[in-house]
């Protein structure tokens, strides 16, 4: 490099560097953040090859409920006719107890529908049914509607297809479109990248945890295993294999460490089987050597590996900015700051993660307050204690991933700046008196390039004009 270059370089640098990806650390720090990653990595690589499924096991379908195979349908025909006609009368309703007028009852003298389907694909292709729906009934179909239906092998031939939904493939995916454009355009190549992500979580959901838990392997392993590869899959390609992201690793992992004990633990203590609901069961009878409770705990870990990795990331962010704003800062002072910061994110991710499970139970909630249970009673219920356990194991561990990941973060970059501060490290004062500590920061990481004496720093620029000399 010319005299030029190692004089102009620096002060180029420095002035996009606030813009730019995460500063690299010190050699010493990336060999012992790397001693703890690459175990677990390789432990990850492992598990994913030994448990490896190789695809759900074969399986014919019972025909009860979800376990049906289904086809794609037409409406080719829809007749009103008279209900008593068709044998579809309307079940009287009792009245309400306020002694208002039964629900529905505006309904009733309309006529009813009967839809003509057609069978689209499969082996009964072109195959046609009647289904007769009733003016009270709350989805109704119009000539040309794209519809699913379900087929049951064992039922008389013209009961062997019923409609299970609608077809809705095309808003789904017109809203996924949607979905992707705007993580692009504001997210540019971050956006990207982040798509990828979740497609690759995806791809381990479905070709991993899914099938290697119908195979009979322990959900609760299954689900450390394929949870931990989404995480290091998605952290590292989002955010750059760098150290900062490695901190938000440890700390995530150590989060979901803490969320799998105290789900075990309490799993256990409440006495909750996990079998709460008609899916459940139907899994439960076609499969009995999944062990539902292991399903119950891998549930909460994969819910929560979201959430964590969104904590976790923003408060090692938070740190290393915190860092490069004032090179100076102790271990002790970044992390009270950015303690603070955690504090209004705790507030509100563990609000979210309530109102979350509170809307998906909503229907639920609704009939406990319909019955006027007690609020212990409801709580007592396993179907609610489920959920109940579920958020408050989340929420302990992504509020004890703040505290962990910002003490973790604020020792690595304070580790950091005592190496770069060395006697060894005389350049780091040829950096400031030349100008230039912006430029040691970022190639430091979170030194920031402030000299630690005015000797060194005169040091650094005898240093620095000695090597001008003997270039030219």
């Amino acid at each position: 490099m010319s005299a030029h270059e190692s004089h102009h370089h620096p002060a180029a640098h420095s002035h996009g560097h606030g813009h730019g990806p995460a500063a690299p650390v010190s050699r010493h720090l990336r060999k012992v953040i790397a001693a703890v990653l690459i175990p677990f990595a390789a432990a990850v690589a492992v598990g994913l090859v030994v448990l490896w499924p190789g695809g759900a096991p074969p399986h014919k379908p019972s025909g009860v409920g979800f376990d049906q195979p289904t086809e794609s349908a037409r409406v080719v025909k829809v007749a009103e006719v008279n209900c008593a006609d068709v044998h579809a009368e309307q079940q009287p309703q009792p009245p309400s107890p306020t002694g208002q007028p039964p629900a529905g009852g505006a309904d009733k003298g309309k006529p009813c529908q009967q839809t003509t389907i057609e069978v689209t694909t499969g082996e009964h292709k072109g195959r046609t049914f009647q289904t007769v729906v009733t003016p009270d009934a709350l989805r109704h179909y119009t000539t040309g509607q794209e519809v699913v239906v379900a087929y049951s092998p064992k039922a008389p031939k013209e009961l062997q297809y019923s409609v299970s939904d609608v077809d809705r493939s095309l808003p789904m995916w017109l809203l996924a479109a949607i979905f992707a454009f705007a993580v692009v355009i504001v997210g540019r190549l971050r956006g990207v990248l982040a798509l990828v992500a979740l497609a690759a979580s995806f791809v381990v959901l479905t070709l991993f945890i899914l099938p290697a838990i119908l195979q009979g392997s322990n959900p609760l392993v299954v689900a450390v295993i394929g949870g931990s590869a989404i995480m290091l899959i998605a952290l590292y390609l989002c955010h750059g294999l760098t150290a900062r992201t490695s901190v938000a690793v440890l700390g995530t992992l150590a989060s979901l460490l803490l969320i799998g004990l105290l789900g075990s633990v309490f799993i256990g203590w409440a006495l909750l089987t996990g079998n709460t609901d008609d899916t459940t069961g139907l899994v439960h009878g076609l499969y009995p050597d999944i062990e539902i409770r292991g399903l119950l705990l891998a549930g909460i870990i994969i819910g929560s590996l979201g959430v964590l990795d969104d904590v976790t990331v923003t408060q090692t962010a938070a740190v290393w900015e915190l860092k490069e704003a004032d090179p100076s800062a102790g271990w002790r002072k970044l992390y009270g700051a950015a303690m603070r910061i955690g504090r209004d994110h705790i507030a509100s991710v563990v609000n979210t993660l309530v109102l979350a499970y509170a809307g998906a139970a909503l229907p639920l909630l609704l009939l406990f307050s319909i019955a006027q249970s007690s609020v212990g009673t409801v709580a007592s219920s396993e179907v609610v204690a489920e959920e109940i356990v579920r958020t408050l194991v989340g929420s302990i561990g992504l509020v004890a991933a703040v505290p962990l990941t910002t003490l973790l973060a604020a020792l690595v970059v304070s580790a950091d700046r005592k190496e770069q501060s060395s006697p060894a490290g005389g350049d780091t004062g040829a950096g400031q008196g030349a100008g230039a500590g912006a430029t040691v920061g970022a190639g430091a990481g979170v030194s920031g390039g402030a000299p630690t004496s005015p000797t060194g720093g005169r040091q650094g620029r005898r240093g620095g004009r000695g090597k001008r000399r003997k270039q030219g």
